[in-house]
């Protein structure tokens, strides 16, 4: 097994201000653990790294059949948008055609997540709306599998509610953590999230990946999706979009709050999953594309964009950059 050391510090001038312990698992083909940093058992909340899971249940009950979606709706079902306008819309018409509006959405109101999104949309002098929410692509989709179900859309993001428990046994089943042992609590859009360890999540992606480069339905449909419309997944210049992008659809990644993110390298069966230990985003993305190169998916010399994620500079209010944002291994292979 190769250990991997994906802690990322912080500069100012030459002292290291801040330090972000990174823990990972890397599952391979064979569903044994590839690759570690730190402590690959570590039990943490999956959040939107969830979403290619929870989206099943609405799939395998017909749902873009009942309601006529395609590769847009599914897609934006399983982003965590930049509540760019055309996140907004798509969301928006989601809702329309199942007969409900913006109100009907549990999760709250927050600013567009992209630079672009928060642009257009102060500009626009419009008001901040569910729509704008991250995650309202989800919800319309949760909504749509509760509507056709006829179970009641009101209280579907409860932890109680069948569309919920639905969620949590199909992420039982592909992590293989029993549905009892799952850690639930209440995520930041409102619905059920669940905790578990990292190597159950690196597994999930191993087994998601695989089951899209042999065609298996669900999985497939949703990898089509998003490879047709990354800018849906993330939104511009957003990390997820520019990864598959620039990849040219070879890697699937899903950002989670509070430094979780989870990868798929379908060609190769491997899935990995990454917590930054204080939740810092800063380091979740250079760990990410450190770990993609550790596996040899990734070179070296990453391509211009990508390679803005790999090492920020720190900037002071005068816009000089006056610190780095750089992964620990990196500095150490180079003083060598």
């Amino acid at each position: 097994m190769l250990a991997l050391n994906l802690d990322v510090e912080v500069t100012r001038g030459d002292v290291v201000e801040s330090l972000h312990r990174v823990h990972a698992a890397v599952i391979g083909p064979d569903e044994v653990l590839l690759a570690a940093a730190r402590d690959a058992q570590l039990v943490s909340m999956w959040r939107s790294c969830a979403k290619f899971f929870q989206v099943i249940p609405f799939l395998a009950d017909g749902g873009l059949a009942k309601t006529g979606w395609g590769d847009e709706e599914l897609a934006l079902a399983v982003a965590s948008h930049g509540g760019e306008p055309e996140h907004v819309a798509i969301a928006a018409r989601m809702l329309a055609s199942l007969g409900l509006e913006e109100g009907d959405l549990a999760c709250g109101v927050h600013e567009p997540l992209s630079s672009r999104g928060v642009k257009l949309w102060r500009e626009s002098g419009a008001p901040l709306t569910r729509l704008h929410n991250n995650c309202s692509g989800k919800h319309a989709a949760m909504l749509a599998r509760a509507k056709h179900a006829s179970w009641a859309t009101r209280g579907y993001e409860q932890t109680d509610h069948p569309v919920q428990r639905a969620c949590l046994g199909e992420v039982s089943a592909w992590t293989g953590v029993p549905l009892d042992d799952l850690h639930v609590a209440v995520d930041g859009c409102g619905v059920a999230v669940m905790g578990l360890p990292l190597d159950r999540m690196a597994l999930a992606y191993s087994r998601w990946g695989r089951a899209v480069a042999v065609g298996e339905e669900h999985p497939a449909r949703v990898a089509a999706a998003i490879r047709a419309h990354p800018h849906l997944l993330g939104g511009t210049d957003r990390f997820d979009t520019v990864l598959l992008q620039e990849t040219e659809g070879a890697v699937i990644a899903k950002v989670g709050a509070e430094g979780v993110h989870s990868v798929a390298v379908p060609s190769r069966g491997i899935g990995f999953a990454i917590k930054v230990e204080d939740g810092a985003q800063r380091a979740q993305h250079i760990a990410v594309l450190l770990t993609l190169q550790h596996l040899g998916v990734l070179p070296h010399d990453l391509p211009p964009r990508l390679a803005e994620f790999a090492g920020r500079g720190v900037r002071n209010t005068r816009g000089e950059r006056v610190g780095e944002v750089r992964a620990v291994a990196a500095v150490r292979s180079a003083s060598r």
